[in-house]
């Protein structure tokens, strides 16, 4: 076949519905075709390309580390033609399903406070939101954006930092009139440290003695799965927790929450970023209208919700 009778764009198009669906009879519904044709044209560019893009089963398909390669770069080559298509017209606005993740925390203090504004500037988009605490794979997971807190590792991903938050230790008064709080970072060895249980959570809690670091590892008698857990946990007094700033300033106002050792905070901060996939230049506008909302509405020193 002359490369002139191949349509590369629509074939390209094909193969990433299926990735972004997870098979191919949910890409064939969305695509209006029958599953048997979606199959048959990702089987004529697995020809043409020379090479295995899927690995095929009964329930799902997974990309072999060629397919992952050409669906990154192919997601980059369609939003190009996108931007292009929006340069050309100037009424074309942000429309289709954005697939968003977050931490708990930032979900409940940003994210889901700030949706309805973004819905509103951008009806002709609509949001699907997942909130944890673990780090996901973009790809695997077909989200277009993750809001992530701390250290990042993947060099695959492109980062749009949203700010940085300082950390603290708390405790409810209930806690404090049952047990007392501790007046040295020695005295935190006989308190009930409450602890994150997920890969990306920082081994121990740092604090400053006499101008050296010291860091002490939270144990306790629980271990949740996510910040706004132990935010909970903290305020019911079982314990401490070393959390975001931004997550304790309304309970600390509002006397739900005490700061603990503030004398020995080493003042580190916990950096956020927007994370997603392919280069800054080529993005489909909704992901590019969603990452210019964000930067724009989001301050971690004033929480929202």
């Amino acid at each position: 076949m002359a490369r002139n009778d191949i349509n590369r764009s629509g074939e390209l198009e094909v193969f990433i519905r299926v990735i972004e669906a997870g098979g191919f009879s949910a890409a064939a519904r969305t695509l209006e075709m029958t599953p048997s044709a979606v199959s048959k044209l990702v089987a004529r560019l697995e020809q043409r390309l020379g090479t295995r893009l899927l690995q095929r089963s009964t329930r799902q398909v997974q990309l072999t580390s060629e397919g992952r390669t050409f669906y990154e770069r192919g997601v980059r080559v369609l939003a190009d033609l996108d931007e292009a298509e929006r340069c050309a017209s100037a009424h074309e606005v942000p429309r289709g399903r954005l697939r968003v993740n977050a931490n708990v925390p930032f979900g409940q203090h940003f994210l889901l406070p700030l949706l309805p504004a973004f819905l509103a500037a951008h009806p002709m988009v609509t949001v699907d939101v997942a909130l944890n605490d673990e780090v996901i794979d973009l790809l695997e997971q077909r989200t277009d954006v993750a809001v992530r807190a701390g250290p990042l590792k993947n060099e695959r991903l492109v980062a749009r930092r949203l700010g940085a938050t300082p950390m603290m230790i708390v405790a409810s008064p209930a806690y404090a009139a049952r047990h007392g709080l501790p007046r040295s970072v020695d005295a935190l060895q006989g308190h009930n440290r409450l602890d994150i249980g997920h890969a990306r959570a920082q081994p121990g809690w740092p604090l400053q003695v006499d101008g050296e670091l010291h860091v002490v590892p939270p144990r306790g008698s629980v271990r949740a799965s996510n910040g706004d857990a132990l935010r909970q946990l903290a305020i019911a007094g079982v314990g401490l927790a070393r959390l975001a700033t931004f997550q304790v300033l309304a309970d600390i106002a509002a006397g739900r929450l005490l700061p603990v050792l503030e004398e020995s905070n080493p003042g580190d901060l916990e950096e956020v970023h927007a994370v997603y996939l392919g280069q800054g230049g080529y993005l489909p506008l909704r992901v590019r209208a969603f990452l210019d909302f964000l930067a724009g509405q989001v301050d971690l020193s004033r929480p929202l919700g």
